[in-house]
């Protein structure tokens, strides 16, 4: 599966270059950021605000699918260094959770119409 480079505008600030790029390398958007604004107040800042625009105007929006497909199969993946793309242990267990209690709550409603009279009666009906 190829990477592809895109502006991540839902996660970025301003035009979505910084959060793209930190999301292709796979490291955290604060890293890029800081990179880009040091570039732009000690070195050439003409030069780093023109790349900047220029990224906004020639990079594509990343396509919502690739949003809904990073959402379900999003992993429990634990960062082991902080400029690491990922999760701290406390978001980490904080998903698993809430993931915890929401698969609980679908096994509750299963054993509940399983348990109910409803199910013996519609179980009865298709027997006939």
């Amino acid at each position: 599966m190829s990477k592809e480079l895109y502006r991540d505008t839902r996660n970025g600030k301003i035009g979505g270059v910084c959060a793209g790029i930190a999301q292709y390398f796979g490291i955290e958007p604060w890293i890029v950021r800081i990179l880009v604004v040091s570039a732009a107040l000690f070195s050439a800042g003409f030069l780093v605000m023109l790349a900047y625009f220029a990224a906004v105007l020639f990079l594509d929006k990343a396509p919502a699918e690739m949003y809904y497909r990073a959402e379900e199969s999003r992993e429990h993946t634990v960062k082991s260094k902080p400029w690491q793309a990922g999760q701290s242990p406390s978001e980490v267990i904080k998903r698993v959770d809430k993931d915890m209690a929401r698969m609980e709550e679908k096994i509750r409603r299963m054993e509940g119409y399983v348990t109910s009279s409803e199910y013996k009666v519609r179980r009865e009906f298709r027997n006939l």
